[in-house]
């Protein structure tokens, strides 16, 4: 999923997800509220459904079009 995709997707109904890894993020103050009226605006994400569906938009973003691409795709497997 690309990052643009994002916005259509939280307008569907949501799936759930297992999660099986917990980080701890710092975002500087203006993402925290960036993320913070992203989940505003689709109130069935929470803010940590957005920053994980970003990140792993991101990442699939990173494997797709990236020179790193080959390094990330063999670490997968």
């Amino acid at each position: 999923m690309k990052v643009t995709d994002l916005p259509k997707h939280w307008e569907k109904d949501k799936e759930a997800v297992e999660r099986t890894h917990d980080y701890n993020l710092r975002l500087p103050l203006e993402d925290a509220a960036r993320i913070a009226a992203l989940a505003e605006l689709y109130p069935d994400r929470s803010e940590s459904d957005i920053l994980n569906d970003m990140i792993g938009a991101a990442l699939d973003d990173l494997v797709r079009q990236s020179p790193i691409k080959d390094k990330l795709e063999g670490k997968q497997k």
